[in-house]
């Protein structure tokens, strides 16, 4: 089944997600190479493509697992809640309904 992994930023975050982007990146790819990754990206905190300095509130992942479990322990695992760039992560099923 689909999860989204909804991740709120804590403040001042900006440094650590910058540090973290590779490894954070890599299990993403994985996902993707397994073919359960349906859209991955963060939250910029101002309407912009590159925000810059003003960073970003958070990341949303929608992707495979068998079980809210199993989607909660990767969202755990995850190395910007480790580095603290994440406060907040809430995993919830999701159904793909369009396109």
């Amino acid at each position: 089944m689909w999860f989204v992994i909804w991740a709120e930023d804590a403040p001042n975050s900006l440094d650590a997600r910058r540090a973290t982007r590779p490894a954070h990146l890599e299990r993403l790819q994985r996902l993707q190479a397994d073919g359960r990754l349906l859209v991955a990206g963060p939250c910029p905190a101002i309407a912009s493509s590159d925000p810059g300095d003003a960073g970003f509130t958070g990341s949303m992942v929608v992707a495979e697992f068998d079980s809210l479990e199993e989607a909660k322990r990767w969202a755990d695992a995850d190395p910007y809640f480790a580095a603290g760039v994440y406060a907040k992560v809430t995993v919830k099923p999701y159904i793909k309904a369009l396109p």
